[in-house]
C-alpha cells in the first residue's frame, strides 16, 4: 500500500506544474569566432575602415538557458531535480515573467537590452583604446502630466544637468544616475532643439525640471535613446540572444581585434557583465550558470562583475580561475597579465568566504 502511495505521489509530481523555473548554462559564444547569422557562419565582430589583427584562443560570452515559461513550467521531479544540481537554478515565474507581462513583451525588452549593451560596448571598447568616441542623449518620449511635460519635447538632446556633461561616453544610465544624484530638487537642464543630432544651427536652451520619486526613483518623465558617432564601423552580430550581459566580452573582443598580439594570450577566457559606455563593469543574472557553462566549454579562466561576488564565493566550478572587475581597464588588466604569464596572485578575486 505504502509503495502504491509513493508510486502515486511520483506520477502526479511527474507532470504537475510547479510555480518555478529553472535556470541552467545555455550556449557559449566566442566573440572572436563566428556564429550562424542568417542561415550562415557570421564573425560576432566584424571592424570595417580601421586596421586589425590576428587572434587566438577565445574570449567567450556566456547565456543561461530558462526551462519554462508563463504558460509552460516545469513539472516538479524537474524543479526537485534541480534543486540537486549546483548548476542550475531554481526560481519564481514572477523573477523572469512579473504578473501582467507576456512573453512576448520580455523578448522585445531582452532584445532592447542586447541592442543597447552592444553599442555601449562599442563605445567602451574604441574610448579605451583612445579613439574619439561621441554620444548623445535624445529625449524619445515625454510623459503626459510628468515634470517634463511641456518643457521637452521629442528629439531634444540633454547636453547637461546641473552643469554635469552628457555629450560624451554617455548613456541612459549616466542620464539616470545624474536625476538620482539630484534627487526632488529642482533640476538645470541644458538641451538642444531643433536637430536630434545636436549638431550648429540648433538652440541651445536651459530649463528647470523638479523630479518625482516614484518606489525609490527619480523621474523627469521621459524616455531616451542614445545617439552615437564611431569614427569607423564595428558591427556586432549574434542571434537569438538577448538581455545586455554580453556587454563586458564583446568590449574585450573588439580591443583585442583591433591591438596587436593576443589580449588573452591565446588562452580560453569566458566573462560576463554590462557595461556603461564609460566602461563600468555592471553585475548580470544567473553568474553560476554561466561559470558551470564557462567550465565545461573549457575555459580556465572567468571574468565577473565585481558586484557580483557575493554570488560567485563558495559556488566556483573546479578547474575554473575567477576574477572580480568592475570596469573595463580591471578586464584589460587581467588579461595582459594573464598573457604576459604574470603574478596572477595578485588580482582580485572573490573573497573567498
Amino acid at each position: 500500500m505504502v509503495l502504491a502511495i509513493a508510486l502515486l505521489i511520483g506520477i502526479v509530481l511527474s507532470v504537475l506544474p510547479a510555480p518555478y523555473l529553472i535556470e541552467q548554462p545555455g550556449p557559449v559564444f566566442d566573440t572572436l569566432g563566428t556564429n550562424e547569422f542568417d542561415g550562415k557562419q557570421t564573425p560576432l565582430i566584424t571592424i570595417e575602415g580601421h586596421e586589425t589583427y590576428p587572434t587566438a584562443g577565445s574570449l567567450d560570452l556566456l547565456t543561461v538557458s530558462v526551462l519554462g515559461n508563463q504558460a509552460q513550467r516545469p513539472n516538479w521531479a524537474e524543479i526537485v531535480s534541480a534543486w540537486f544540481d549546483p548548476s542550475k537554478a531554481v526560481i519564481p515565474v514572477e523573477a523572469i515573467y512579473p504578473t501582467g507581462v507576456s512573453n512576448k513583451q520580455v523578448d522585445q525588452q531582452n532584445t532592447i537590452d542586447m541592442e543597447q549593451s552592444q553599442k555601449s560596448a562599442i563605445t567602451a571598447a574604441l574610448a579605451h583604446e583612445g579613439f574619439d568616441v561621441t554620444t548623445k542623449i535624445a529625449v524619445s518620449a515625454v510623459e503626459k502630466g510628468s515634470p517634463a511635460d511641456g518643457v521637452l519635447k521629442k528629439g531634444d538632446v540633454i547636453r547637461s544637468i546641473n552643469g554635469t556633461s552628457l555629450s560624451k561616453n554617455s548613456d541612459v544610465d549616466s542620464l539616470r544616475a545624474l536625476v538620482a544624484e539630484n534627487g526632488t530638487k529642482p533640476a538645470k537642464i541644458t538641451y538642444t532643439r531643433g536637430s536630434s543630432s545636436g549638431s550648429s544651427g540648433t538652440t541651445v536652451r536651459t530649463a528647470t525640471v523638479t523630479p518625482v520619486e516614484q518606489s525609490g526613483t527619480y523621474l523627469l518623465g521621459i524616455g531616451a535613446s542614445v545617439a552615437y558617432t564611431f569614427p569607423f564601423t564595428v558591427s556586432l552580430k549574434l542571434a537569438d540572444v538577448g538581455g545586455p550581459s554580453a556587454g563586458q566580452m564583446f568590449a574585450l573582443g573588439i580591443i583585442d581585434k583591433l591591438t596587436p598580439g593576443e589580449l588573452n594570450g591565446g588562452k580560453k577566457v569566458a566573462g560576463t557583465g554590462t557595461i556603461t559606455a564609460g566602461g563600468t563593469i555592471g553585475a548580470i543574472g544567473g553568474i553560476r550558470q554561466k561559470m558551470y557553462g564557462a567550465r565545461d566549454s573549457g575555459a580556465t579562466v572567468f571574468l565577473a562583475p565585481k558586484s557580483n561576488c557575493s554570488e560567485v564565493t563558495g559556488h566556483i566550478p573546479s578547474g575554473l580561475d575567477v576574477y572580480a572587475v568592475s570596469d573595463l581597464d580591471d578586464s584589460v588588466a587581467v588579461l595582459k597579465t594573464i598573457a604576459d604569464k604574470g603574478d596572477t596572485a595578485a588580482l582580485p578575486t572573490c573573497p573567498a568566504s
